[in-house]
């Protein structure tokens, strides 16, 4: 666990592109191999979502607003 905190705070120096460039390696790592298909159909919705807020034209939220959601409905599951 220390050896862990020791990694984390080294990488919590790296700028932010660096350590969001670290965790998609660190992610892909886990994932297995790409889906071709799933990508282009989770585009596709992210496409359909982005169109539809725009047409009802809502405010994006910012990730702390959106986490903040997130974490307010685990609690209450």
């Amino acid at each position: 666990m220390a050896a862990m905190r020791k990694l984390l705070d080294d990488i919590l120096t790296l700028s932010a592109e660096e350590r969001l460039e670290l965790a998609a390696e660190i992610l892909a790592s886990v994932e297995g191999p790409v889906d071709e298909d799933w990508d282009a159909a989770w585009l596709d919705e992210c496409e359909r979502r982005t169109l539809a807020a725009a047409e009802r034209q809502e405010p994006a939220s910012t990730w702390a607003e959106a986490r903040d959601r997130i974490l307010a409905r685990l609690q209450t599951s």
